[in-house]
């Protein structure tokens, strides 16, 4: 597998978020209530993932390098947020009435996390001393034994 630095990598999994919303808005009229769940559920644990690791390897490194701790608390709480209709999601059955609002909200929540993560906390961390190729092995190690442990494929970046 190719090294790619943590930047990269985390960029990748935004690509891949966004084409799966974008999935999921295609077909959330047309699709049977198991394929609107599977896409769910896919799309759902991938950014389970991925803000796991962005929690447990990627933030605290970089909050103490690039001095801006009201970004990266924004960061955390917007995960909260997110991690929270996740959790509603995962209560609701696919053909409930609330259950593609909810898919659209987390959609643009994630939107907007991605916006500010890459217009502001990225370009801070390339400028900061961090070893982004190492950082980025550490980010998918993590999110390959995460991957693992839930069973899921990795997906090819």
């Amino acid at each position: 597998m190719d090294s790619q630095d943590a930047i990269t990598l985390l960029q990748g999994d935004h690509r891949e978020a966004e084409e799966l919303f974008e999935k999921f808005e295609d077909i959330k009229d047309k699709a049977s209530a198991q394929e609107k769940f599977e896409l769910a559920q896919k799309v759902c644990g991938a950014l389970l993932i991925h803000m796991e690791i962005e929690e447990k390897i990627f933030y605290p490194q970089v909050r103490q390098r690039i001095g801006d701790d009201d970004l990266m608390n924004e960061s955390v709480v917007e995960h909260a947020a997110a991690k929270d209709l996740i959790k509603q999601l995962g209560q609701l059955k696919a053909d409930d009435p609330m259950f593609d609002a909810k898919m659209k909200v987390l959609s643009e929540q994630i939107q907007h996390h991605v916006e500010e993560e890459e217009s502001e906390m990225f370009p801070k961390v390339r400028k900061a001393n961090l070893d982004l190729q190492v950082l980025g092995a550490e980010l998918l190690k993590g999110k390959t034994q995460m991957q693992e442990e839930q069973g899921l494929a990795p997906v090819a970046s």
